[in-house]
């Protein structure tokens, strides 16, 4: 138990100081390898709770596809990041108003409920009961699409919304490149797209540079 203990609070304390320093860093590059490392971090503390599931999928999904993708973006992509940070300071007190609320929301529920010690009360509290025999991720499934299906339909609107909004935040349309204009193609008609040059016998449409 000490020893179990002591891995706890040393992935728990990592992954708060790197879940800060994604904040806090300054080079994009580095707020994503702080990310990774908060993912390694979240992952053995899924390992202490017996969720080996989620800990595979966590290294697996995030930190093998999303954050290297969140990498090669934020290396590839031409983003003024001082504009975002200025955008970030102008909004910095709502943003602490937001964090205020949700820090008291969460003193208030642990002074009403206060904590769960033991396994025994995690299981009674938390888990439904499963009968023996039942693996790991036929558990997680059984609770996530039946007791948690409203939160985690809503956290999926969630996660639609923070993506639609990084691109809105993100989009920079650049002065002298050509775009794709779809309202301009669905409104052109035949006066428009087509034009008919009569060609005399034995010229050609195009001028005659002769003589220049």
């Amino acid at each position: 138990m000490i020893i179990k203990a002591l891995f706890f609070y040393l992935f728990a304390i990592l992954s708060v100081a790197a879940g800060a320093m994604v904040i806090i860093a300054r080079n994009p590059v580095h707020a994503v390898l702080f990310l990774i490392l908060t993912f390694f971090n979240a992952a053995g503390l899924f390992i202490l709770l017996g969720a080996e599931f989620l800990a595979l999928l966590l290294v697996i999904v995030y930190v093998g596809a999303v954050a290297v993708l969140f990498l090669f973006v934020t290396m590839m992509l031409d983003v003024d990041f001082a504009e975002l940070k200025a955008g970030f300071i102008k909004n910095a007190p709502v943003g602490a108003l937001v964090g205020g609320i949700v820090l008291l929301e969460l003193a208030g529920l642990f002074l009403l409920h206060g904590f769960s010690t033991g396994a025994a009360g995690v299981t009674q509290t938390a888990m439904p009961s499963l009968g023996s025999g039942v693996d790991n991720t036929t558990a997680l499934g059984r609770v996530l699409y039946t007791k948690y299906i409203f939160f985690f339909q809503a956290s999926g609107l969630v996660l639609l919304v923070a993506m639609i909004g990084a691109i809105v935040l993100t989009l920079r349309h650049k002065e002298g490149v050509k775009r794709q204009s779809v309202p301009a193609q669905v409104a052109r008609n035949p006066k428009t797209a087509v034009e008919v040059v009569e060609v005399p016998s034995g010229g050609s449409i195009i001028p005659s540079t002769e003589g220049q």
